[in-house]
């Protein structure tokens, strides 16, 4: 994010107005909570070759069960020869692939376990400890990136200012709006900050088919500290601001739906009724979704987007989701479904427990 970085910030009554980035701030009142996504970005292309044919691929990885420091098991885009030089649509696909298809990727070997519906959408299993997978993919592994960058990215390219543990597949870019001093502005305005760690996903496939299908199904977990400062912040009469999509769609899954989870409380929002709700109750939260596009920042402020905020008993308000991946059997099984207000398109979270 360059010193020039612009916040376009859209008011209620749809008026626009442009700030600099450091300007964030002023836009902020005292007694709100900002919200931001603290996931660190993988290295998740992965070069290397399809043995039984030779031929070379790259892998990027998409979607991964949980975010536990288990990294066995994933679902991954494949593509035939080439690299984010062209562009991504126009890729060849990769080798014909088969179930216990072994792929060499430098330092590490993956097996095919699951075909997902499309040519180009397999399950992974990363063979060797957790250790020698981890080590593997922080050496061979490049950031996933398109063709309308032509320098190759590094890894400190792709990790926000509040990066911590490394689960995403892209960056959650919102967050670059964000800096210490930022930060740091906001605390001494009474304004407060907090954090959830969530999964980002790809960008694009490189197929239409397949990119209806995103975002595929994302794990997340929010911190009991974060739903205390969220139903603090409620109480007090406080907005929450989500920085990103992704922590928007955090909170407003873990919406007000208690589950029967030993010393966890989720709450959970299906996104089709967020307004109906927030008119019944009286006592919903404004969020306001600070993204990243083309032109800059924008800061919606977001009358039709409300949720109730999620509540904690003991531990961790936390949700692990995955309709990509293979799963081993749990005793419960809870499936949502939202819908995006200006888009149309649905997608599908499954939780297991």
């Amino acid at each position: 994010m360059t010193a020039f970085a612009r916040v376009l910030v859209v008011g209620a009554s749809q008026e626009m107005r442009h700030l600099a980035r450091a300007a964030f701030v002023d836009v902020l009142r005292p007694g709100d909570l900002v919200v931001a996504n603290d996931a660190a970005t993988l290295p998740a292309s992965l070069h290397g070759t399809h043995v039984a044919s030779g031929k070379p691929i790259e892998i990027r990885l998409a979607a991964r069960r949980t975010l536990s420091p288990d990294v066995t098991d994933f679902a991954a885009i494949v593509f035939g020869a080439g690299d984010f030089h062209t562009r991504t649509e126009d890729r060849p696909p990769p080798p014909s692939l088969a179930v216990h298809d072994r792929l060499a990727l430098g330092p590490l070997s993956a097996t095919v376990t699951g075909l997902l519906g499309h040519p180009r959408l397999v399950a992974l299993h990363f063979r060797g400890s957790a250790d020698d997978i981890w080590a593997g993919i922080a050496r061979h592994g490049r950031p996933i990136q398109y063709a309308h960058v032509a320098t190759p990215l590094l890894l400190w390219d792709v990790w926000t200012p509040i990066a911590s543990p490394p689960v995403a597949f892209e960056p959650p870019s919102a967050g670059f709006a964000l800096d210490w001093r930022t930060i740091a502005a906001m605390r001494s305005r009474g304004i407060g900050f907090a954090t959830i760690t969530h999964a980002a996903g790809i960008s694009s496939t490189g197929d239409p088919e397949l990119d209806r299908r995103l975002p595929f199904d994302e794990p997340y977990d929010i911190p009991a500290s974060t739903a205390r400062a969220i139903t603090t912040t409620r109480a007090r009469g406080g907005r929450i601001v989500a920085i990103g999509t992704t922590v928007v769609r955090a909170l407003e899954h873990a919406g007000p739906r208690r589950t029967d989870h030993e010393d966890t409380t989720t709450r959970r929002m299906d996104h089709e009724d967020t307004t109906a709700r927030s008119q019944r109750t009286g006592s919903s939260v404004q969020v306001l979704a600070l993204r990243r596009n083309a032109s800059g920042l924008a800061l919606g402020s977001a009358s039709s987007t409300r949720f109730s905020p999620v509540s904690t008993s003991e531990g961790r308000v936390t949700t692990s989701c995955s309709a990509h991946l293979p799963m081993t059997a749990r005793s419960r099984r809870q499936t949502t479904r939202w819908r995006h207000t200006d888009t149309g398109r649905t997608n599908s979270v499954t939780r297991f427990w």
